[in-house]
């Protein structure tokens, strides 16, 4: 039996890559009215054979038939039966080995994804899917991330019970909390917050959550069994496969309507475990191997994709353009793309540009890795230190204007600008510029760039507040200038569900498995912290008419202008015209004060409006004029505006 070293020099060989290496984009099962045709690439298989069962779980099969070799390692099936509804597996035999797997291009399983089950998609099109599309792109990008459970579980959300923890509950455009007819909860409640996309967290079929279990277990998903079918413990019922798939639809198709995109969350750079389908049926193609035979461990999840491979980049291309047809996917945030390919990811950009337009769909991801990992040959990783290698239509996140607005997400005493920390001004500058012109960052266009300060991982925001703020009374306005501050820089805009309510997990930092009573929203803290939420809402609103601040264009860095720092403080002016456009103010004048001090600040000729300031970010709606010296208070900003 061969070593994975052995398997890996096979792989690279010329032999393999001439013969082996399959162009086309029909692997799996196509269903229709006219027949089922099964493929599988497993180029080294001796035999296969395909089972075929009446469920999805404890049945024994109840017909087999052996799969022909064709070209390019593809063994195949064909019957002119519609065998839509009927499960299946294959058993591989290769190097010896007979392994029993579901099928790796599965579009749909049975209960806890061991059994793949063969669908006629368009059986499972909830009424009105042909007509479905995104709305509009907006102004301005405000991107929340959400995850599925967690967004409907708890009882404050006035959500029906049967649809708690599940994709339905996104059907609801008008829950309450706890259905008193007042207090916007769940998507009504986002619409009013300005919400414009919603990034769900994984909701691809995961493996750590047992899909027959207890509806208390809880994962983010970040641990993948099938890749392009949906997570079953979100549908009202996980044991027929093609629930799933339509509830997930029915999400999507509601979300469209109240006016959000969707953005999903996908997790290309691991699987769950090594014994995955990808591994029974092709041995070590899938994973990235040391020279020494040990397994890859970039991710700190116990193994590595070798996605720099044909095959294995192709696997991933044919997923993502899955999910952007068959789902009307939005957007993809790539979960470690320091793992991924850079080729991969540019060619994932071009051809969901062909597809829909240039930038209509959006790509963006973390550009670092858990550790180092086996890529192979001259491939590059999509890490920060490649980001100049990268398509300027994929975006990333950016740690820098984190880390210096807040502190570190490692070190908790580590703190940011916002709560206390001195010699921070230069880096905020240049997170108002979202890094451009700068050698850190390497960002071509603030399109590139996700702002944000929080996100799943680490800490919530009020979380590392309550961790390093002493003065209990001041953590509203730290959470309110931490808002302020990366609402007023270039990019686009990400937060955490929550964040604007002052969530918490108590202080944990990695609740990926947590109790569900940890992770879940809590709709009544969103009416106890209200003037938060407030505050969150108008800065928005006003964000949203500032194309000084929400220009994606290369050259809007230099809408910053006069530029002054002192000791915890930061001012700047910014060009706020738009060409053609009637806008209400064309300069803005924007302070940050993190000192514990009032400042006295003189202000430019002329009259100002004031926009927003510690106390209200609604000022611009009716606002006062300023002129002469302003006073702007400790740990607050103030925005101003001059027609």
């Amino acid at each position: 039996m061969r070593t994975a070293k052995e398997w890996k020099n096979y792989y690279s060989s010329s032999e393999f890559q001439t013969n082996y290496i399959y162009d086309g984009h029909d692997l799996g099962v196509c269903c229709t009215e006219e027949g089922t045709t099964f493929l599988l690439w497993s180029p080294c298989a001796e035999s296969v054979t395909l089972y075929l069962y009446e469920n999805g779980s404890d049945s024994g099969a109840y017909k087999s038939f052996q799969m022909e070799k064709e070209e390019r390692g593809i063994w195949s099936y064909r019957t002119v039966q519609e065998l839509h509804g009927v499960y299946y597996d294959y058993e591989v035999t290769n190097d010896g080995q007979i392994r029993r797997t579901a099928d790796p291009y599965a579009k749909a399983c049975g209960i806890n994804g061991k059994r793949s089950m063969v669908v006629n998609l368009k059986k499972t099109d909830p009424e009105g899917w042909s007509e479905d599309k995104a709305p509009e792109q907006p102004v301005e990008n405000i991107i929340y991330e959400l995850h599925v459970k967690e967004f409907s579980w708890d009882k404050s959300g006035g959500f029906p019970e049967e649809y708690r923890g599940k994709y339905k509950a996104f059907l609801c455009d008008d829950t309450t909390l706890y259905g008193d007819g007042i207090h916007k909860t769940g998507c009504a409640y986002l619409k009013e917050l300005g919400v414009t996309h919603v990034q769900l967290m994984p909701v691809y079929d995961y493996g750590s959550v047992d899909e027959a279990g207890n509806e208390e277990e809880f994962n983010w998903g970040y641990d993948p069994v099938n890749y392009n079918v949906p997570e079953g413990s979100y549908a009202t019922d996980a044991s027929h496969g093609e629930v799933r798939i339509r509830e997930m639809k029915e999400m999507i198709q509601s979300l469209h309507r109240q006016g959000f995109r969707v953005i999903m969350d996908v997790v290309y750079n691991h699987t769950y475990h090594l014994d995955s389908w990808l591994q029974k049926t092709v041995p070590w193609y899938y994973y990235r191997v040391n020279e020494d035979g040990s397994v890859s461990d970039g991710s700190a999840c116990g193994n590595d994709t070798a996605n720099e491979r044909p095959m294995c980049g192709n696997y991933i291309l044919d997923s993502v353009l899955y999910w952007a047809e068959e789902y009307h996917i939005d957007g993809f945030r790539f979960d470690l793309m320091g793992l991924l390919d850079v080729n991969l990811m540019n060619r994932i950009r071009r051809e969901l540009d062909m597809r829909y337009g240039k930038g209509e769909k959006i790509l963006y991801g973390e550009p670092w890795a858990a550790g180092d990992t086996a890529i192979e040959g001259n491939a590059k990783c999509a890490l920060k230190e490649n980001i100049s290698l990268l398509d300027d239509g994929i975006g990333f996140f950016c740690d820098d204007t984190r880390n210096a607005i807040k502190g570190s997400v490692f070190d908790v005493d580590k703190i940011g600008f916002v709560n206390g920390a001195r010699g921070l001004e230069e880096d905020i500058l240049k997170s108002i510029k979202a890094w451009q012109g700068t050698k850190e960052v390497g960002a071509r266009s603030p399109a590139q760039i996700i702002t944000y300060v929080s996100a799943h991982d680490n800490q919530t925001l009020w979380d590392k507040i309550v961790d390093t703020v002493s003065d209990q009374k001041t953590w509203m306005d730290v959470n309110k200038m931490a808002a302020a501050v990366y609402m007023t820089c270039q990019g686009n805009l990400f937060f955490l569900s929550g964040e604007e309510f002052a969530r918490t997990k108590d202080g944990i930092d990695d609740s990926y498995n947590a109790p569900i009573e940890l992770n879940r929203l809590d709709w009544q803290r969103a009416w106890d912290h209200r003037e938060l939420v407030e505050y969150y809402r108008g800065m928005i609103a006003l964000r949203k008419q500032l194309p000084g601040l929400y220009d994606k264009s290369p050259e809007a860095w230099k809408r910053i202008r006069t530029v002054w720092t002192e000791p915890q403080a930061v001012g700047f002016l910014v060009d706020n015209t738009l060409e053609n456009t009637d806008i209400r103010w064309s300069m803005l004048y924007i302070l940050y004060n993190s000192g514990s001090e009032n400042r006295n600040v003189r202000l430019l000729d002329g009259n100002w409006q004031l926009l927003a300031d510690k106390k209200s970010s609604h000022h611009w709606k009716k606002p006062s004029k300023i002129s002469g010296e302003i006073r702007v208070e400790p740990c607050s900003v103030m925005i101003l505006g001059q027609k």
